[in-house]
């Protein structure tokens, strides 16, 4: 069974952009009180506590525009895109003749439903009109030609992607992510120009950071590994990241974890280096001390890759040879991610354990 670094992590990156945290974080204070308490629900990834929550808000009487959209959230998290997307669209048309910031935000929401559902044509819609109107933004640019690049438009997504570049020639998280969608889709080489171009025009201004992290991906492991040791990755959980990554990347799983162990020393709440920290004692074959690095992670309040997490305890529990806690906990992640095939196929293999 195959371990997991950050679930999704080459996969098309569809994420909504949030215009304000989840929106309700913007006078907070006004809001209905079991709408606001959904949307924690959401953001603590407990859909089901949420949709609970926002059915009592609508007996109350509260916003219905808001709590809808609330609704769509959580049957999104729970991977029922035809249920996210009726109630995103139910928010969208209580909307006024007035384009607000809210419209936007649900208009993301529903492109990333259709995109999940498979209605592909659909989702590049929603980014036209978004784009129509808002010409300059620039995420949305980066997530249609994502949505092109699965249908097999190259060409399009290409010049989605050169538009959200030079429009944000600066934001090297954007091109990172833009190369990883061309990798996972076969383009690597043309992923990799855009790293390329990225170090050759802004080389005098690029942090040593930002620098490393593109070698990273670059596959150049030794230029990577001289401006991340720069940096003080004792205390900076990027420099941490990335420079234990490298050594993973190089075969030296002992040094990266020391790297992950001696930053988790510094900060217990990054639920990532936990992760790394886990995979790399999964390859030392110090299994229980990964199973304990994968459940201190699972433990961090808010962490936003509990499916990963989840994933990898099941994966450490096979190691072990325990296939009972195993399949039971197989039986439980299928339950909250009905969509994940591998899971699938390795819960049959657990089941004749």
């Amino acid at each position: 069974m195959r371990l997991q670094e950050r679930k999704g992590r080459k996969r098309i990156e569809i994420a909504a952009v949030l215009l304000c945290v989840v929106l309700m974080g913007c006078g907070a204070e006004a809001e209905p009180s079991y709408t606001k308490q959904g949307m924690e629900a959401v953001k603590a990834l407990d859909y089901d506590k949420a949709i609970s929550l926002f059915q009592t808000a609508e007996e109350n009487g509260e916003e219905e525009r808001l709590l809808y959209r609330g609704m769509g959230l959580a049957y999104l998290g729970k991977t029922d895109y035809e249920a996210a997307i009726a109630y995103l669209e139910t928010a969208l048309r209580m909307g006024s003749s007035w384009v607000e910031d809210l419209d936007f935000d649900i208009n993301y929401y529903l492109a990333t439903a259709y995109y999940k559902n498979g209605r592909l044509q659909e989702a590049v819609k929603v980014y036209d009109a978004i784009l129509g109107i808002r010409p300059e933004e620039t995420n949305a640019y980066y997530l249609r030609g994502s949505v092109k690049l699965s249908e097999g438009n190259f060409d399009g997504a290409k010049a989605d992607f050169d538009t959200a570049v030079a429009q944000d020639p600066k934001n090297y998280d954007r091109m990172i992510r833009i190369y990883m969608v061309l990798e996972e889709y076969g383009y690597k080489e043309a992923g990799q120009v855009y790293l390329q171009n990225a170090m050759t025009e802004n080389e005098k201004s690029i942090s040593d950071y930002d620098m490393g992290r593109i070698c990273y991906y670059m596959g150049d492991y030794e230029n990577a590994k001289g401006f991340l040791e720069r940096l003080k990755t004792a205390s900076d959980y990027g420099a941490a990241l990335y420079l234990g990554r490298t050594y993973e990347a190089l075969g030296d799983y002992n040094y990266a974890a020391s790297i992950y162990a001696g930053y988790a020393d510094y900060d217990q709440t990054k639920a990532e280096i936990y992760n790394q920290l886990g995979l790399c004692r999964m390859q030392l074959g110090e299994y229980q001390t990964a199973l304990d690095a994968f459940q201190t992670a699972m433990s961090i309040e808010g962490n936003d890759m509990m499916q990963t997490l989840k994933f990898n305890e099941i994966a450490t529990y096979e190691y072990m040879g325990d296939y009972k806690t195993a399949a039971a906990l197989m039986n439980s992640y299928l339950r909250s991610y009905p969509d994940d095939e591998t899971a699938k196929r390795e819960y049959e293999f657990l089941q004749t354990r």
